[in-house]
């Protein structure tokens, strides 16, 4: 059995201090927090994206299990990996890495249950994930991507502002990584490019662009949605503690 079905049964239920007011958000006369109210912006004016999300669809994001799933005509696949696709769900996604507690890379988890913190600080946008208890830096500092990167899970990822939305551009990734439960595959040779853009106080939209020439004939994009995460807050999760599924992820 995979491990994904089960987390979906764990979103925000799962988190501490459950109930206790978040400081510092707008509400409404009622006392509930006002997710229609204008995004906060940092001192030079720019939106704050800083908050804990979670997938707009209360769970894993559809993509989550297939990330062509709003892709009108499906993904341009090079052949091989269509092939490699076709032999992982035919082998019941056995070695899904969400599965095997490793890492999933920087656009699966944009997709996954579990919450995430950003915080924003002058020069650095910072993601802390609830699964596994990881991290992702997001450098605004004006610095390039490196040219001969260590390849990384998240791989590098630097920012800049394009009126309000952040674009993101991120490259060396680890090969052989799944962008979704399918077994979409990403490879040594992506470039990743996410904008994000805060509409409200309680909604952000980002827009996920894959330029991966080894496994697709063109770059393809898909849209995510995350809402904020009001009066709550993580819960540390360490997936290799307790782990009894891994020997049962046998295949077909």
């Amino acid at each position: 059995m995979n491990l994904w079905p089960l987390v979906l049964l764990a979103t925000t239920a799962s988190a501490q201090w459950i109930n206790y007011p978040t400081p510092g958000i707008p509400r409404t006369p009622d006392g509930k927090p006002n997710l229609a109210a204008p995004a906060p912006r940092t001192a030079d004016g720019k939106p704050d994206l800083s908050g804990l999300w979670e997938p707009a669809a209360r769970g894993a994001d559809p993509q989550f299990t297939d990330i062509a799933k709003n892709v009108a005509g499906g993904l341009p696949f090079q052949p091989w990996a269509a092939d490699l696709v076709k032999a992982r769900r035919a082998d019941l996604n056995k070695d899904d890495p969400d599965g095997h507690c490793q890492p999933l890379g920087l656009v699966k988890m944009h997709l996954h249950p579990y919450p995430r913190k950003m915080i924003q600080i002058p020069g650095l946008l910072l993601i802390l994930f609830e699964r596994n208890t990881t991290y992702r830096q997001i450098f605004l500092d004006g610095r390039p991507l490196p040219e001969d990167p260590q390849p990384g899970f998240n791989g590098y990822s630097v920012g800049k502002w394009d009126g309000d939305a952040l674009v993101v551009e991120s490259t060396g990734f680890k090969d052989g990584l799944w962008l979704d439960i399918s077994g979409t595959p990403l490879t040594d040779a992506a470039k990743v490019t996410e904008r994000y853009r805060r509409w409200n106080f309680g909604n952000l939209e980002i827009d996920i662009t894959v330029d991966d020439p080894k496994a697709y004939t063109k770059p393809w994009s898909i849209q995510v949605n995350q809402t904020i995460a009001p009066d709550t807050d993580m819960l540390e999760f360490v997936c290799q503690e307790n782990e009894k599924d891994v020997p049962h992820l046998v295949g077909k």
